[in-house]
């Protein structure tokens, strides 16, 4: 598996609602094509652990440890 180091650089969106702006103060939201940047699949290291995200034929996103 190849290693890419990427600067990701978030902003959370402005939201037009009520339930937009509540729900950008509890999460961040992000785009799959911004994370994945063109390749198929990119390895994500949580607490220790590497973590593959990979898109599919289908459009799913899965995640496998």
């Amino acid at each position: 598996m190849q290693s890419t180091t990427s600067a990701f650089h978030f902003s959370s969106g402005a939201g037009n609602s009520a339930a937009d702006t509540a729900s950008d103060k509890s999460q961040v939201k992000f785009d799959s094509m911004d994370i994945l940047q063109g390749n198929k699949s990119i390895t994500i290291q949580h607490n220790g652990s590497l973590y593959r995200l990979q898109a599919t034929k289908l459009g799913k996103l899965i995640l496998t440890k």
